[in-house]
């Protein structure tokens, strides 16, 4: 193994993907933004959900915004749909692991509310139901994703899709814009 033309050829791909993904997802980063600063003003949370590194994701986000992401400030609502093993474990085993964001959807959202799906493909059976179950609840249904979108296309609305087919690539855009949205969150509420 050549480490070094390794190293480089990561760090290309990184670069090549973060540009495309500036140039590609301004228009969306911004939509979601404004549905999600609007819901917070007016007593509502985000909702975050995904499988694997798509859970840390949600996990790590839902924290940022709880607790805090540059400065001490106001608690902004949000909540990983990842983190309760016994929900997740009676879900999957009661309702099968398509249903279980779907179902805590159900119990825990509220019409405004933003629910945030996030899955590299587009294709993740138990994001897509979960966004299906928020719009027919009047709940923003929002979603990161990669690839062509897959079957996220006319679910999530915004929908913003990271233009790569590396799965490793995606999931570093799809971290970045959600520090992102934490810290435009903080400025667009006046909390900074």
């Amino acid at each position: 193994m050549d480490i070094k033309a390794f190293f480089d050829a990561e760090f290309d791909e990184h670069a090549d993907v973060t540009a495309k993904t500036r140039a590609a997802c301004a228009e969306g980063f911004a939509q979601l933004l404004n549905r999600s600063a609007e819901s917070i003003r007016h007593g509502g949370k985000i909702i975050f959900f995904g499988n694997g590194g798509s859970a840390a994701d949600c996990q790590h986000l839902a924290t940022e915004l709880t607790i805090r992401y540059k400065t001490d400030r106001a608690p902004i609502a949000a909540i990983a749909l990842t983190t309760d093993s016994s929900a997740l474990t009676a879900g999957g085993n009661d309702l099968g692991f398509e249903n279980i964001f779907a179902r805590q959807i159900e119990a825990l959202g509220k019409p405004g509310d933003v629910a945030i799906g996030i899955s590299t493909s587009g294709n993740s059976e138990n994001v897509i139901r979960a966004l299906k179950v928020a719009h027919d609840i009047n709940i923003v249904a929002a979603a990161l994703s990669g690839k062509d979108g897959g079957r996220l296309v006319g679910v999530a609305d915004p929908l913003i899709i990271v233009p790569s087919d590396t799965t490793a690539r995606i999931q570093e855009m799809h971290i970045t814009l959600g520090q992102m949205l934490c810290g435009a969150l903080e400025i667009e509420l006046g909390l900074v």
